[in-house]
């Protein structure tokens, strides 16, 4: 099995050490726009076990404790004499300056959200091309009040009269804001500045580049063996596979197992699409009426969320006996499984490393202590954005590669009640009209996802055609965000929603009332089950 902790990838990476940083990923991120390779690590990690993944470069990342306080996360000072160049952000350029002799202090002045910071002195250093006066987003209490020994001064704001420095001979710098956040005006020049004038990294970390490493990474693996491939009419089995499928060609057998709580047009996109991009051998399970029966009179969504996933395993095994037999028949043998586990999949499972579990994933600590298959994972050091434009390097279609994310239990969790297959066949006619007018308005890059709801259990009256109804509401969740930790609701045009609304009452008959869920995440969840 694959360690969890290792990167698949030569690149020699930016490290972003993460103090418990809400925006620790963002920061890696925004490494990788500007084609560089980055990888998170927790900040438990000793300057030896730093120095030994080799990196290019090391940002130490933001965090809620105080450089003072007991138990708090702090560096070792031994580290900024290694030669390597750092980028202290928040906490971490506090943490950097305690540690080389500057002074941190709780001063009762705190800054949150957006602060103006002035740049001090003649040096710009990180700071060159941005302007004198800025906007930046800051969170902290304490602040920097001088800086340690040979470092200049590069701005102040009023809360800091240190916010941000530099020390260009040893090639260590720090900012008090958060360059990573949209909301820094110029954040994304002072990281790049950083990249390119302080460390002196070169951009090669691009959709060709990731392409060529992992196909040669997938033949090595792979060999002249069989492989399998569980296709979900997702972006990242999608992307996972047509990887594999140019790295070995036929020696892969993509399965797909269609339940029947994909949306409309999804199963054809998988067995006709996906196939004609790519020349995959594809074995497909038809397993409808399996799923429904096993949910029928099931309302409790954890109840549903179980028995999706057990029909699924068992499906899916039964189709693998069968391609087995296949090969065994032929006196080959599939030794190997491809799955599509994504670089925040590992990190918030736990990296393997220390890093917070925020939630596990079933495809990072969920598959069996027995599993008789070796792992291939081509996407386990991608961002979701990142598999995309590979996806299209590959040349799969917009269809595919454009796909807004959807759950594994499908339209199942986004039916609140019993699963059935009339509710379905409602449920996918109006989120096709949604899909269909968002589409027609433009606006697919801009809404991260736009789950459609059917609230299976709830009826309201309406009137239609002077008569009285007793319909079902569909609710509208479109959604915007960067990674889905955290999301705003997106602030679609009045007139696209009241299109939406209006052929959703009028071509969808049983639905009379549509919704909008204008909520963010947190507190609530993208999904409403």
């Amino acid at each position: 099995m694959t360690n969890p902790a290792t990167a698949q990838t030569s690149q020699k990476p930016v490290l972003v050490v993460d103090y418990g940083a809400q925006y620790a990923q963002l920061i890696a991120r925004r490494v990788r726009e500007a084609n560089v390779y980055s990888e998170i690590v927790p900040h438990t990690y000793t300057t030896e076990q730093l120095l030994a993944k080799n990196p290019a470069a090391i940002i130490l990342s933001g965090g809620p404790s105080s450089v003072y306080a007991e138990g708090a996360p702090n560096v070792g000072a031994d580290l900024f004499e290694a030669g390597i160049p750092v980028l202290g952000i928040c906490y971490g350029f506090q943490a950097m300056a305690a540690a080389l002799g500057g002074t941190v202090a709780e001063t009762g002045s705190r800054e949150y959200g957006a602060t103006d910071v002035t740049l001090v002195g003649e040096s710009r250093s990180i700071l060159a091309s941005t302007p004198a006066a800025q906007t930046t987003w800051m969170s902290h209490g304490d602040s920097v009040q001088s800086a340690p020994e040979g470092f200049d001064v590069l701005a102040s704001s009023a809360g800091a009269p240190v916010a941000a420095f530099a020390n260009e001979e040893k090639c260590l710098f720090g900012v008090q804001w958060h360059p990573e956040v949209k909301h820094s005006e110029f954040g994304q020049k002072v990281l790049e500045n950083f990249l390119f004038n302080g460390a002196k990294l070169e951009k090669n970390w691009t959709a060709t580049s990731i392409l060529d490493e992992q196909v040669d990474r997938i033949k090595a693996q792979i060999g002249d063996a069989k492989v399998i491939c569980g296709l979900s009419g997702g972006v990242d089995s999608a992307v996972a596979a047509a990887l594999v499928q140019r790295a070995v060609g036929d020696q892969l057998t993509c399965v797909f197992v269609n339940h029947g709580l994909l949306r409309a047009g999804e199963a054809e996109q998988v067995e006709l699409d996906f196939v004609a991009s790519t020349g995959a051998k594809l074995y497909v399970a038809n397993e409808q009426d399996r799923f429904l029966n096993a949910l029928g009179g099931v309302s409790d969504p954890e109840t549903k969320r179980k028995i999706i996933g057990r029909e699924f395993i068992r499906a899916f095994e039964e189709a693998e006996r069968a391609i087995m037999a296949e090969a065994a028949s032929e006196g080959e043998e599939i030794k190997f499984l491809v799955q599509g586990t994504l670089y925040p999949d590992v990190v918030e499972s736990g990296g393997g490393e220390g890093a917070a579990n925020i939630k596990s994933h079933h495809n990072v600590g969920g598959l069996p202590e027995d599993l008789r298959f070796e792992l291939v994972e081509p996407l386990r050091a991608l961002f979701k954005d990142e598999v995309r434009a590979v996806g299209a390097e590959l040349g799969l279609p917009p269809e595919i590669v454009g796909r807004q994310p959807f759950p594994g239990p499908g339209l199942g969790i986004r039916i609140v009640g019993e699963i059935t297959g009339e509710r379905l066949e409602l449920l996918r006619k109006a989120d096709a009209i949604a899909r269909a007018e968002l589409t027609a308005a433009g606006l697919d890059n801009e809404v991260w996802q736009m789950p459609v709801v059917l609230l299976a259990d709830v009826r309201s009256v309406g009137v239609m055609g002077d008569g009285r109804t007793y319909g079902h509401p569909i609710v509208l969740r479109p959604v915007s965000s960067e990674d889905a930790m955290t999301a705003d609701w997106s602030r679609l045009p009045y007139d696209l929603l009241a299109k939406i609304s209006n052929r959703i009452t009028n071509e969808v008959e049983g639905v009379n009332r549509v919704v909008l869920d204008v909520t963010s995440k947190p507190p609530g969840t993208i999904e409403w089950e």
